[in-house]
């Protein structure tokens, strides 16, 4: 079955552990490659087109993936290497997200909720209009939640598209236009069709 999440939409992909839904945003994001199937980003090959689809979407993980050893405006000047940016967007990237008072502390002594808030500065940084979103409130506070949803909500307004795997729905009831039930890595369920032929992410399983 194919699915898709138009341009100017958030969906929210639920499912059991084990469904697939991981899987799912890995193929998306270029970081694993499907067995089977097609899989498009803004019209673009996931294998075949895979660096440059990797130049469109901002991917953020379960697990932080940060460096334990520097500090939170480390993490982020090294990142802002790596995308080619200069390091005046670290310290404004930081504040957004409410870490400026932490900017020279070591990532190994923050909590689960703050590394996941500079894990998401780091997305922040990349601008991406796409966005593959792996239990992306996971850890955060009520405050953290927001600062979440008003990120998705960006992307959205300027005609971009969130795809969000989720263990549960609530916190992001405000900001999704429709879910996605996974089933054995099979869509089992929708909560409403979308018919948008100008699609940023297209997905047959």
């Amino acid at each position: 079955m194919t699915f898709g999440v138009g341009r100017g939409e958030a969906a929210g992909l639920l499912g059991p552990n084990g469904s697939g839904k991981s899987t799912v945003l890995r193929i998306l994001g270029t970081l694993l490659r499907p067995n089977a199937g097609t899989a498009l980003v803004n019209g673009l090959d996931v294998v075949r087109d895979a660096s440059s689809v990797r130049g469109q979407v901002g991917y953020l993980a379960h697990t932080p993936g940060l460096y334990d050893d520097l500090t939170a405006r480390e993490n982020l000047r090294f990142a802002a290497d790596m995308l080619g940016l200069a390091h005046t967007s670290v310290d404004e990237t930081l504040e957004r997200v409410g870490l400026s008072g932490m900017a020279g502390s070591r990532v190994r002594g923050f909590s689960a909720g703050m590394q996941r808030r500079l894990a998401l500065a780091r997305l922040i940084m990349r601008n991406s209009r796409i966005l593959l979103l792996d239990e992306p409130y996971a850890n955060l506070d009520e405050e953290g939640v927001e600062l979440m949803n008003s990120v998705i909500r960006d992307v959205i307004q300027s005609e971009g598209a969130a795809l969000l795997a989720l263990h549960e729905l609530a916190p992001a009831r405000a900001i999704l236009d429709r879910t996605l039930t996974l089933t054995d890595g099979r869509i089992a369920a929708q909560n409403c069709d979308i018919a948008q032929q100008d699609q940023a992410m297209m997905v047959p399983l």
